[in-house]
This record gives C-alpha cells, structure tokens and sequence, in this order.
C-alpha cells in the first residue's frame, strides 16, 4: 500500500498562495510518495516580489543591529536541533524521503550542521571577516585615518544546488548576516529546507522572514532566470560548470557574480598514522567522509595517498578502508542511485578491474551488491575522480609530497584535504598544498563538516558581499571647519 504525502514549499511574503500557479514535484521511497508544490511566478509576481524583498531589507534589516540579527537566526536553529520540536521532526520525516539518504544519517548530519549557526558560531563568522563587527551596523574608525561601514546588497540572490540536505542555509545566513534582501531559488532536488527555515523566522520575527523570499523556476527557463538576475546587485550561484557558465552569461556587467563550481577533495594519510594503534581509527574517519552523504558534497573525498613505509601498508590500509566502508553500509545504507549514478559507478569499476587484469598491483575491493569500492594502486595515478556514491581510490606514494606536482594541473578544481600527520609535515604539506590551489586542511572525518566561518573555495563569506563606504580623514578635518564651534 502506497502512502502518500503532500508539502508545499518557498516563502513568498506578501503574495496569496491562491494567486500563485504551483507544480508539482513527487518523490518516491519504497511504499511512501510525497508530492512537493513548489510555486510557480509570473513576470510581475517576480517585480513585486522582488520590490517587496528589497523594501523590506531598507526598511528593517538596516535598522537592526547585526546582533539582533543573529539572535534571531539563532533561535531559529535552536528550533531546528530540538527533536522535539514539530519542524525539526518534519525534517527528520521527509528529508530521508525526498532526498533518499539513510534517516540517521540525515539526523546525524543536520545536528552536526545547524550547530554551526548557534550564537557563539555566528560570532566567530562574523569575526573572520569583520575585525570589528560593528562596521555593518555604523561608521567606525579604521587604522588609516577615518571612517568606514560595510553595506550588503539590497537583493542578494542565491540559486542553490541540491546534493547535500540544509546546504542553502551556509549562503541564506551569510547574506542575512550582512542586511541583504535574500531571494533564494530552491533546488528541484531538495526543495524543502530553505522555505522551512524562513517560515520558522517568521514565527520568531515576522518583519525578519519578510525579508527573505525562497522561490523556485524550473532548470533552463531562461526567462525567468534573466528576470530575477536582472532584479539582483548580487548572484551567488551554486552548481555544475556548465550551469554556472550559463547563468554567468545571463548576469548584467554591473552585477556582483559569485560562483561555487565543481570541486574535487582528497585524503592524505602519512606513515606517522600508520602503526597497528592508530591506522584502524584512521580508516574509520576517512571511510566517514566517503559515506556521509555518498560523496554528493565537493568537499567528499575521492582518492587518498598513503605513504609507504609505515607499519601498516598502503595496501592494508586500503583493506581497512574496505571494512570500514562495509561496516557503515550496514549502519547508514547508500541511498537508491538514479539510473545515471549506478552507470558511472558501473563504468568506474569496470575501468579499475580493466586496468587490475593489465597491473597484478591494484587491487578493486569491493561487496557483491555494489554499494562500495576501493580501488588500490602502487602507480603514481595522481588526482583521478572517482565513480561518487561510495567509491574511492588508495594510491601508494613513498612520501605524500611527491603527490603533490601532480596535483597543479587541477589547481582551479581543487578544495579539501583531509590529513592524518604528525605536526611538522602537517605544516610543511599545508605550504606546498597551498600553492597548488588547496583552500582548506582538515582532520580526516571532518571533511564534510567545515568550522564555522571556513573561507569557501578560499574566500570570504560574508566580505565578498558587502560594499565598503569609506569616509576619509580629509572629509572629516574638513567638516571639522564647518562646524559652529569653530566661530
């Protein structure tokens, strides 16, 4: 017996759901069905929308204080973490749904996730970027000699990708954090989180989540896409290559353009991590960031280079890996793969067992079903991608710096490493990884979970939004002149 469910999703202040033209999205998962409405906007629901948005971001968010605004984002996810509040278990009840990860996997990973934007976080965020985070609410001197004040965009708009649960929030709070009207295009694949975190903000503060509009237009529908891009001071876009190459040429000259582009991320585990107490643990973490959410997000590991020389192998570490990878198989089973996905896993493995018949050193470890691989190599291979959805390549190297040349012809693609070494060639693969374009080190098992005010792809979050008035020295001594006490 089929169960079928109903949602309806966005957040559009002002405008009737009655007058809004809605199509549906359905998502299956075994017996259950849930049928998304996603609304669908004329061209002048867009202009009054969009006007709506920018009016209310003059009016309100200016005349708040960045504080006041983060308590509020702050309460919002405060509701999100609690299991028992009603939307945090709706979200526990439909995202497994539409999106086909395991449930506790997705109830695991948004607790790990929401708590970067508790208080405390959303002070460290603005800190990265902002020495003194007053300078978004008023004038403060800077060290040069007068005066200088951060504004947002008045419509920031963000177009979304879907690969990962909650992932819109990252940009939807950077932008509320510096006073932007927010307009946010939902994914076709995950078109739930964002609308649901704008109508939790407007229970909190209703004249706040009038601010933020959560729409959605279909994939290639030029003419809405050109309507809201020609709407916004700023477009932050997430997505593939291709697509952002093509909303790129759509953007108006004048406008801010920011886009997040595929990216590949990779592991590095040095001998130092490689004795019989510790290579275990090791494993456990890296098989971590494989599985969490089957290598959908670009800070996913594909390859990891182990180094030779250690009294565990490379190759018994990519034995390890495999049972690691097996044993959360069982704890969080991959998600159902579309026809396309278990093609390019197909395709992978045949390639790595085609190249195992020419190469008696690799070795393709893998369980009958299919729901994970481990491809070994001794070859110097470099950075290869994989086939996603749990599969990934060891590569042996006598020392994990003689991977690293190999990895500057993908400068522009590269982002995270996951590392396991002792401090000194921590620090010393962090300079050489750093010139070849990697933005971001971590722990393994921390890949897919960046700190609070991590620099995405190397840049700011919320600086490279904003737009800096400076009032310089000149201009207050010589206001100074005007004033009546100089009589």
């Amino acid at each position: 017996m089929t169960v079928g469910l109903m949602e309806r999703a966005g957040h559009l202040p002002g405008l009737s759901a009655d007058a809004v033209d809605w199509r549906t999205l359905t998502f299956r998962r075994g017996a259950e069905t849930l049928d998304v409405a996603v609304p669908v906007l004329s061209e002048a629901q867009i202009a009054e929308l969009a006007t709506r948005v920018r009016t209310n971001a003059r009016t309100y968010l200016r005349s708040r204080t960045v504080a006041q605004i983060a308590a509020a984002i702050d309460r919002a996810v405060a509701r999100l973490l609690d299991r028992d509040d009603p939307w945090r278990r709706k979200a526990e009840r439909l995202l497994p749904l539409v999106t086909g990860y395991d449930g506790e996997m997705v109830r695991l990973g948004l607790t790990g996730y929401l708590k970067t934007f508790r208080g405390p976080e959303l002070r460290k965020f603005i800190a990265e970027d902002f020495a003194n985070p007053a300078v978004l609410d008023d004038f403060q001197p800077v060290p040069k000699g007068g005066f200088a004040r951060a504004f947002g965009p008045e419509l920031l708009l963000h177009v979304w990708a879907g690969n990962v649960p909650g992932l819109p929030l990252w940009s939807l709070i950077s932008g509320l954090l510096v006073k932007a009207g927010t307009v946010g295009k939902l994914p076709s694949a995950e078109p739930l989180f964002a609308g649901w975190f704008a109508q939790i903000l407007a229970e909190i503060d209703p004249q706040l989540a009038d601010c933020i509009a959560i729409v959605w237009w279909k994939g290639g529908d030029a003419a809405t896409e050109r309507a809201w891009l020609g709407r916004a001071d700023t477009v932050v876009a997430y997505g593939g290559n291709d697509a952002l190459e093509a909303i790129r040429a759509r953007v108006p000259i004048t406008t801010r353009f920011l886009p997040y582009g595929h990216k590949i991320s990779f592991g590095m585990v040095a001998r130092s991590a490689l004795d019989a107490g510790k290579a275990g643990a090791v494993a456990r973490q890296a098989a971590y960031d494989v599985a969490r959410y089957d290598q959908q997000g670009c800070y996913s590991p594909q390859t990891f280079f182990v180094e030779r020389g250690g009294r565990v192998s490379p190759r018994e570490f990519a034995g390890y890996l495999a049972h690691e990878l097996d044993a959360l198989g069982s704890k969080f089973p991959r998600r159902p793969l579309s026809m396309g996905e278990a093609g390019g896993v197909a395709s992978w493995r045949n390639a790595e067992e085609t190249k195992g018949f020419a190469d008696p050193s690799r070795a393709l470890l893998g369980d009958p079903a299919g729901s994970w691989a481990v491809a070994y190599t001794d070859a110097a291979d470099g950075l290869s991608p994989c086939g996603l959805n749990r599969t990934v390549t060891v590569v042996a190297v006598d020392r994990l710096a003689d991977a690293v040349p190999g990895l500057a012809p993908y400068r522009a693609f590269l982002q995270t490493v996951g590392i396991a070494a002792a401090p000194e060639e921590l620090f010393m693969l962090a300079g050489a990884l750093g010139a070849v374009g990697v933005t971001r080190l971590c722990a393994l098992g921390r890949m897919t979970a960046p700190e609070a005010g991590w620099h995405h792809d190397g840049r700011f979050n919320l600086l490279d939004l904003v737009t800096m008035t400076e009032i310089e020295g000149s201009a207050e001594r010589a206001a100074d002149t005007f004033a009546p006490y100089t009589d």
